[in-house]
């Protein structure tokens, strides 16, 4: 087992207070209470306000992060945001992040991997620490899914939800951190789960309106398919690379997108239900802050806890793959 080079020293999330059920998405769709929760095992999940934008809901993660860490954003040597879903296209989300929260000596950058962002975030990170040219990095990881949703498809509207997570990556002084990494993509699929329109190749328009090409659209069983073999394929590279086995892991993290998902993933990893964080019934698929939100509610509630090793797996339109293994 390695040494570690960097670790996590503060983690930090925000969520919308508005809940929208089950129930209250059955009376605009064609659906039920029961047929969401056979199907995803999710009852709920939040939305944001129209003014409540993913910049304010970065911000408010990244604060609670950075004051579990003993940091302040003067300490940010750089920001990175994954996001799919940025409040404007130019300049990035990370950019505005910074501006809010007055962090003057971070640079800052978005990475773009669907709900993989936050791992490849981390990924990024630890290459800047390692490399020396960081020692205080933010990793936030926001989406306001609901801005992208077509809520008249009953199979992609009762999956999304907004919210954010945060976590402070810095050199590992502790003997604790990162003890591997994993990235992997496959851009042959990306029709599988896309936007078709609003990009420079499909600019907006009137008749992208109309389509409504902007927003997203999924062929779930394969993508269903393709989730299942490939958080299979990232576990066991991740326990690989960290010298480990699944006996060695305290608690898996895995992407918050369907109950099933999670399930088929516990059970290739070889690890109880008792060892996996869920809170996918009550946020719903948050994308790129679905691992993020569930790490720091894990840290929060006591599920996680110092000198125990975590595994996070997630998997993401692109298609992208990750996993990583700490010891907390």
């Amino acid at each position: 087992m390695k040494r570690p080079i960097a670790e996590l020293v503060g983690t930090g999330s925000y969520a919308p207070v508005r809940v929208v059920s089950n129930t209250e998405l059955s009376q605009v769709l064609d659906t039920s209470d029961q047929w969401i929760w056979d199907r995803t095992g999710i009852r709920e999940r939040r939305v944001a306000r129209p003014d409540e934008s993913n910049a304010c809901m970065a911000k408010a993660a990244a604060e609670r992060a950075l004051q579990a860490s003993g940091m302040t954003p003067l300490d940010l040597d750089t920001i990175v945001v994954a996001t799919c879903t940025p409040d404007r296209l130019l300049p990035s989300q990370a950019c505005d992040l910074q501006a809010l929260l007055g962090a003057t000596n971070a640079a800052a950058f978005d990475v773009a991997a669907a709900c993989t962002g936050f791992m490849y975030g981390l990924n990024v990170a630890e290459g800047l620490v390692a490399a020396e040219q960081a020692r205080t990095v933010l990793v936030v990881a926001s989406e306001k899914l609901t801005t992208i949703m077509d809520w008249t498809d009953r199979t992609t509207a009762v999956l999304f939800g907004d919210g954010a997570g945060a976590a402070i990556v810095r050199p590992s002084t502790t003997g604790r951190g990162i003890l591997s990494t994993y990235m992997k993509s496959d851009g042959t699929l990306a029709d599988l789960l896309h936007r078709p329109g609003g990009g420079a190749a499909h600019p907006p328009d009137e008749q992208m309106l109309k389509d409504r090409s902007h927003l997203i659209r999924m062929a779930g069983r394969e993508v269903f398919k393709a989730a299942v073999l490939t958080m299979a394929d990232a576990c066991d590279t991740a326990l690989e690379r960290a010298g480990l086995s699944a006996g060695d892991i305290d608690l898996l993290i895995p992407h918050q997108a369907n109950i099933r998902i999670i399930e088929a993933t516990a059970k290739h990893a070889g690890l109880p239900m008792d060892k996996v964080f869920v809170n996918v019934d009550r946020y719903g698929n948050t994308s790129a802050a679905s691992v993020a939100i569930a790490l720091d509610e894990a840290v929060r509630t006591g599920r996680l806890t110092r000198g125990m090793k975590v595994m996070f797996v997630a998997f993401g339109a692109g298609f992208t793959w990750a996993s990583m293994v700490l010891q907390w």
